[in-house]
């Protein structure tokens, strides 16, 4: 794909979206959104205030008991609405986000921009499904909207992650304060501009762009926010749970993960070798920039070298490049902080001992320009090393020998993170049984694709609550009982 002069202009958006209308931030200051390739301006945006935090959350409270009345059949061709209007603009959102964050368009288009059309669709069918009321004995439990809600999202899936907070809360018939992040927030101006052009009431939904511990901060603590819903680092996510537990509020996280995918010994040949060039590519996805991709490659020791060639094979397949080309499988990182970060990480593997089998810390060849970082594995991983444990979010994987089928869980649970992971057998009921064993919210059994209609979240410091689906829509959701 040729970039035409219009995708290069500066996209600089110097309002914010509150009460229905575009309004002038409380101070003057702007945020820099940089092309993860070119390492160029391609947006700025207002670096909000707690002042604007205020207003928003002010415009959210007075539409609340209005919307929360709304029928959900009204509410649910509001969202059908906004649905339609995102698919209308797949291409452009696919775009943006392959710019700010570096997935490859023909995955961005796919991902990125398609799994938001169907979230908010999937929500407006919902509600004309969901029950709302159930009858015990002398009761009538009634689930009604929690308040206001403040969505605080992610750079990796930026609009996907917005979606999924704000497509549930709108459905349940709460009011929006949303925050996303500032390193990836362009979709979010798109997502305001279509809540506008579909006349969705004054206050229903606000957006405040601005730094985490300034926007993100005031909202977290605001007295007049009902609950948070946070998408980030378990780091991030703690600060968040500490300044919303002043108020009391409902708080669902979802935070970090290092998903251990486990690849048993009764796999033929062909079959192992699927399993290990599969693990490969969900570690590398979105550049290993996602919070559930299986990092830590679980083999037993029999089979280690086996599993260390088809990965270096299957690595070194990656050919980089210009994300928005549309040609290379791996673009950039998202910014120079990350790939620094994930180019320490790779150093400290080496100086822990395990074994680098390919990749690196060094520049990949003729990428002067971007933060790529060269798709590395590394082999002879024992748990306890700083790459087993730690989150690393860039291209690195490590291959853990394991022992026997008990060995295996064990080291897949020894993590304080439970978000996902993998188990891939000849028997699918030995799989099952072992994925039950792990304590994590989501396993895929050999291979399997992921399902933007099941519950996605966490254990352990992995994150409270759940997303996407009916689980997803019901944390937006307070329960009442009236005694009849």
């Amino acid at each position: 794909m040729s970039v035409s002069a219009k995708q290069l202009e500066v996209k600089v958006h110097d309002k914010l979206y509150i009460n229905g209308a575009w309004v002038v931030p409380a101070a003057e200051g702007m945020i820099e959104v940089i092309n993860s390739t070119t390492e160029e301006v391609m947006g700025r945006i207002p670096e909000g205030t707690p002042e604007d935090v205020n207003r928003a959350v002010a415009a959210a409270k007075a539409a609340f008991e209005s919307w929360s009345m709304t029928p959900p059949e009204e509410r649910a061709k509001y969202l059908q609405s906004i649905s339609e209007k995102l698919a209308a603009r797949q291409d452009e959102i696919a775009y943006l986000i392959a710019s700010e964050v570096g997935m490859p368009l023909p995955l961005a288009k796919a991902v990125q921009a398609g799994l938001p059309i169907s979230v908010m669709g999937y929500y407006a069918k919902l509600l004309g499904e969901y029950s709302f009321e159930e009858q015990i004995g002398n009761s009538l439990v009634v689930r009604e909207p929690v308040g206001v809600v403040g969505c605080i999202t992610p750079w990796n899936y930026p609009l996907h992650q917005v979606v999924a907070k704000v497509a549930p809360a709108l459905a349940a018939g709460c009011t929006v304060v949303l925050k996303p992040s500032e390193v990836a927030p362009l979709t979010a101006f798109v997502l305001a501009e279509i809540m506008h052009e579909v006349d969705l009431p004054a206050g229903v939904f606000n957006l405040v762009t601005g730094y985490g511990p300034v926007v993100g901060e005031a909202l977290a603590a605001h007295p007049e926010v009902d609950m948070i819903s946070f998408t980030g680092s378990t780091r991030a996510g703690k600060r968040v749970s500490e300044l919303a537990a002043q108020t009391v509020k409902r708080v669902a996280v979802e935070l970090g993960g290092k998903s251990a995918n486990i690849i048993l010994d009764d796999l033929d040949a062909e079959a192992f070798k699927k399993a290990v060039r599969s693990g490969v590519n969900n570690c590398y996805f979105n550049s290993g920039q996602t919070c559930s991709a299986h990092t830590r490659m679980l083999v037993p020791r029999s089979r280690h070298e086996e599993a260390v060639r088809i990965a270096k094979e299957t690595a070194e397949s990656f050919t980089l490049g210009d994300p928005r080309e549309g040609k290379a499988k791996l673009g950039p990182l998202v910014s120079a902080a990350q790939r620094e970060r994930v180019r320490n990480y790779i150093k400290k593997g080496i100086e822990e001992g395990a074994v680098l089998v390919t990749g690196g810390v060094e520049p990949p060849e003729g990428l002067e320009k971007g933060y790529f970082v060269r798709p590395t594995v590394f082999a002879q991983v024992n748990n306890r090393m700083t790459i087993a444990q730690e989150e690393i979010f860039g291209p690195v994987l490590s291959i853990i020998p394991y022992e026997d089928e008990d060995d295996a869980v064990r080291i897949a649970n020894d993590t304080i993170y439970g978000l996902s992971g993998g188990v891939w057998s000849a028997d699918v009921e030995r799989a099952k049984r072992i994925a039950r064993r792990l304590r994590t919210g989501q396993v895929d059994i050999n291979g399997a694709s992921f399902n933007p209609m099941a519950p996605f979240g966490g254990y352990k410091q992995s994150g409270n609550g759940r997303e996407l689906g009916k689980y997803g829509f019901e944390e937006f959701l307070e329960i009442k009982s009236l005694q009849l």
